[in-house]
């Protein structure tokens, strides 16, 4: 169960913070949504269905219940500023995986929030969250959010066949995966070496 309190940001860089999500960032998350909607709908089934802070705030509700296990949410802030969600999806402690989920406002674009964050993200999974697998899904010809499981040494696994439905069409998702063996091999290699090189 979650505790009531609010719990302490997750500090990824002096400038990126990312807090569990509350039901009082509705109207923030909303105001990113609708300010950049037909940048945002491109690849983001839910825009459409997001007419009003009270749309939002029935999602936050839904993710941050006590009875919910499966999703962990977080808002990204930059400069103290809302800047979009980052999260755990379908958490499965059985067999130790989990999805991760994001999208981020275009104002926030090209600053490397969303690669640190998700890079944050599959570091606390792995480290203390004992998870094993770590997913990402992405829409075919999203290339901005492809690159991030590239550069995070994800795997393409494979297509997923009109595995999402949007804007009155079924759309083709690359599924991308990490092992924790893999992760722990790349982080291994980035280490500087005895000459500081890294």
């Amino acid at each position: 169960m979650r505790s009531a309190s609010i719990p302490q940001p997750l500090t990824v860089t002096p400038d990126i913070t990312l807090q569990e999500a509350q039901v009082s960032d509705a109207a923030a998350l909303f105001q990113l949504i609708d300010s950049g909607r037909l940048y945002l709908r491109e690849w983001l089934p839910f825009i459409d269905f997001s007419q009003s802070a009270a749309d939002t705030k029935l999602y936050l509700r839904s993710v941050t219940t006590p009875g919910n296990l499966q999703d962990q949410v977080y808002t990204i802030r930059f400069q103290g500023k809302v800047a979009g969600i980052i999260g755990y999806k379908t958490i499965d402690r059985v067999n130790s995986k989990l999805e991760i989920g994001y999208w981020l406002g275009e104002g926030f674009q090209k600053k490397g929030i969303m690669i640190r964050s998700c890079a944050a993200l599959i570091a606390q999974a792995f480290e203390q969250m004992s998870m094993n697998r770590i997913q990402i899904k992405v829409g075919v010809g999203n290339s901005k959010s492809s690159r991030i499981p590239q550069q995070l040494g994800f795997k393409l696994e494979g297509i997923e066949r009109d595995g999402e439905w949007l804007q009155g069409r079924f759309i083709d998702l690359e599924v991308y995966s990490l092992l924790k063996r893999e992760w722990l091999e790349n982080e291994a290699s980035a280490a500087p070496g005895e000459n500081g090189q890294a």
